[in-house]
């Protein structure tokens, strides 16, 4: 995934009109900031890297408000100049403003998510709707907005290059969609409302992290979690071995609920996990959720839109709710069908094994598990010996970057971090030049929020000469002191996935920082993320990491085999939780202002009913209460963007396939037309460019093995 946080919603350039007034000159802002602050001025570490050494919780605040009080300045000398509106004088000083601000920001999105503690989360409550006034003083500033229009109604006259003729584009449709043509009653009511959800989304954020801890699986008797490793059991016990607990990962269904053998336990751990946030307690997070999709819904109508979706929808690949919805209806007949066969096929093995009930969620993936041996004689504990964590990155991710695009890493270890198991690398290009650093943050924690994302630490501009520091965050259970680091082939494909992603990022190549990299719609973010996927388990890359962690013997081709013949199994499960959630995302996010929604869970059941994806037995991935994607990481109406980019993914594929697979030929292809282009033209023109056609769904679904 690629996260957007609270913060980062927001726009890179911030004004708030009331205080222009009082607005001090860029230099007596800066002055004010304690030069002891570590974000008073670009870091000296090499690409700007934080110096997380230096860095306190009380740094955050005084830097946020001078970087505000910068970039007010910085815009007031926009507003200010005299002279007529001209693309040098409005868009270039718009792109260098906030860079302080930037600075701090990016750093607080990193901790807040992957390392927080009690005072980041207070500190992000009282941020965001502070962030959202000031997001919304530029988009709805008439001044500012009068010389962005004068320029875009001009464009095509003034020989800007494609960037930045694009860059003229995107401000105005954003200026457009956050409300600038609104009469100053329905401006001044979006405001509030912006407010108020910016607010919501974090404290969102922080009771589902919260659930997320208190729903954990505490066990007194190690017999409880029998089917687990002993490695696994002793990842789970406290100090004196007295409890042992699984915490929960962010999805409805938890890694462990494959290997329990006790059924109690594993209906135990996927209750806590399907009712994490719905406990009645401060943590339940219902009537936030209720109360945001009927802003979202009132936020669309001020702004003349029939729903959230149709008015987020805008800038975005598929354009419409319509087009979303043709695109789901596409996969569920046979999604469903598929995972009600394979729902068939594990109830027949209960019954034989004469386990005297009915298949329920909990049961799925360990009898789907034993299906799956049988069937095609696999089993995890076979494959995880051969898949030790830094070796996969570093013989399996990072091997295969080098065979695409003769990209070199080397781990650094002078930098500072700011937790003991993050590891740092240099990102070296084919010509022998530095493009970058790349941060690994595999282990999960109770302070770190669940999923696995990829973001920036310093954004690439040419405008603003910097290059990219980019982080990957997992959650992969840590093993114990002296044990190796065994991660699933799940794991495997998540690594592949997120340093997608980090590729996306390392090789922008943008003049403006707000068309740089994976600043692209959510439906083509996606996309290199998972075609990256197709790698893990390409001959050429899997020979080079897939190594047992004792012997280092490769893994035997028979067990490679049996891997990919299983691909297609349980796919029918894996894709309606995902479909169940992209719509219920989209059903959400498509009721108007006459629908009241005072039952949470009563929607939901009636949403995936109505689509024909209420299957007992295959839960959404993610269940409306802790869909943290949609209600708190920028999702919202983009859910979607998983499947949509997965077609674009495998229909590129295909074209890798029918034209030599993996070569540093059509790796070069691909960085020059899709990795390196940024958001500087229409994703379905870069596309057809690209592949020579529009997009099929067909090797989609292929892949899915839900067609021949």
């Amino acid at each position: 995934m690629k996260q957007l946080s609270v913060f980062a919603l927001f726009a890179v350039v911030i004004l708030t009109t009331s205080c222009q007034e009082e607005t001090k000159k860029v230099e007596e802002v800066k002055d004010e900031l304690s030069a002891t602050n570590p974000f008073f001025e670009p870091s000296k570490l090499p690409f700007q890297a934080p110096d997380f050494d230096k860095i306190r919780n009380t740094d955050f605040l005084p830097a946020m408000d001078a970087g505000m009080r910068a970039q007010l300045s910085e815009l007031k000398e926009i507003l200010d100049n005299p002279g007529a509106p001209t693309f040098e004088n409005t868009f270039i000083p718009l792109e260098e403003s906030g860079q302080l601000l930037s600075r701090v920001r990016n750093v607080f999105n990193l901790l807040s998510g992957a390392n927080t503690n009690p005072e980041l989360q207070a500190i992000e409550e009282v941020l965001a709707p502070k962030f959202a006034e000031h997001n919304d003083a530029i988009y709805l500033n008439s001044k500012l907005f009068k010389r962005v229009k004068s320029i875009y109604d001009n464009r095509e006259s003034l020989r800007l290059d494609s960037e930045s003729k694009h860059l003229v584009e995107y401000y105005y449709q954003r200026f457009v969609l956050s409300g600038a043509n609104l009469e100053e009653a329905d401006q001044l009511k979006l405001r509030e409302l912006n407010g108020e959800v910016a607010t919501l989304s974090a404290k969102f954020t922080n009771q589902l992290m919260a659930a997320a801890k208190e729903g954990a699986l505490v066990v007194e008797n190690k017999e409880a979690l029998a089917g687990l490793s002993e490695a696994e059991i002793d990842a789970a016990a406290n100090e004196d071995k007295t409890e042992w607990t699984l915490p929960l990962q962010n999805t409805t269904q938890q890694p462990s609920l494959q290997s329990l053998t006790n059924r109690e336990t594993r209906e135990t751990l996927f209750k806590n996990s399907w009712n994490r946030a719905e406990q009645g307690d401060e943590n339940d997070t219902r009537a936030i959720i209720e109360r945001i999709a009927e802003i979202r819904a009132e936020q669309a109508s001020i702004l003349g839109f029939e729903n959230f979706a149709a008015w987020k929808l805008q800038d975005q690949m598929a354009k419409t709710p319509k087009a979303v919805q043709d695109f789901l209806d596409q996969l569920v007949p046979a999604t469903t069908a598929k995972a009600n066969v394979e729902a068939a096929d594990i109830q027949s093995l209960i019954d034989k094994q004469n386990g005297g009930f009915d298949l329920e969620a909990w049961d799925w993936n360990f009898y789907a598990e034993q299906v799956r041996k049988e069937r095609y004689d696999l089993d995890d504990s076979q494959i995880k010996p051969y898949f030790e964590l830094w070796n996969v990155l570093e013989n399996g991710v990072f091997y295969a970057a080098n065979q695409l695009y003769g990209l070199t890493f080397k781990e650094r270890k002078d930098l500072p971090v700011y937790q003991e198991d993050v590891r740092v690398y240099d990102v070296i290009d084919k010509d022998g030049s530095q493009i970058g650093l790349f941060y690994g943050d595999f282990f999960k924690r109770d302070n770190k929020s669940g999923g696995a994302w990829m973001s920036n630490i310093i954004d690439q501009s040419k405008l603003l000469g910097t290059k990219p520091v980019i982080y990957n965050v997992c959650n992969f259970t840590k093993p114990a002191a002296e044990q190796p680091a065994l991660v699933s082939f799940d794991d495997v494909i998540t690594m592949f996935h997120e340093f997608g992603h980090a590729l996306h990022g390392f090789f922008a190549d943008q003049e403006y920082v707000s068309l740089s990299g994976t600043n692209t719609p959510r439906d083509f973010v996606e996309f290199p993320s998972q075609f990256n996927e197709n790698w893990a388990l390409y001959p050429s890359i899997l020979n080079n990491y897939a190594k047992h962690y004792k012997t280092g013997e490769p893994m035997p081709q028979a067990l490679i085999d049996k891997i990919k013949k299983a691909s297609t199994f349980n796919q029918g499960y894996a894709l309606t939780e995902v479909v169940s959630a992209a719509s219920l995302d989209m059903q959400w996010h498509t009721i108007t202002t006459d629908n009241k929604i005072e039952d949470a869970d009563a929607f939901e059941q009636e949403a995936l009913k109505r689509t024909h994806l209420d299957l007992s037995a295959v839960p959404p991935r993610y269940r409306s209460s802790y869909f943290l994607h949609i209600w708190g990481n920028g999702y919202a109406a983009g859910y979607y963007a998983y499947l949509w980019t997965e077609m674009l993914d495998h229909d590129a594929y295909e074209w890798f396939e029918n034209n030599g697979g993996l070569t540093p030929e059509n790796g070069q292809r691909f960085r020059d037309m899709i990795l390196s282009r940024g958001n500087t033209e229409d994703f379905e023109k870069l596309y057809h460019e690209f592949r020579g056609q529009d997009p099929d769904i067909k090797p989609m679904l292929k892949n899915r093995g839900l067609t021949e």
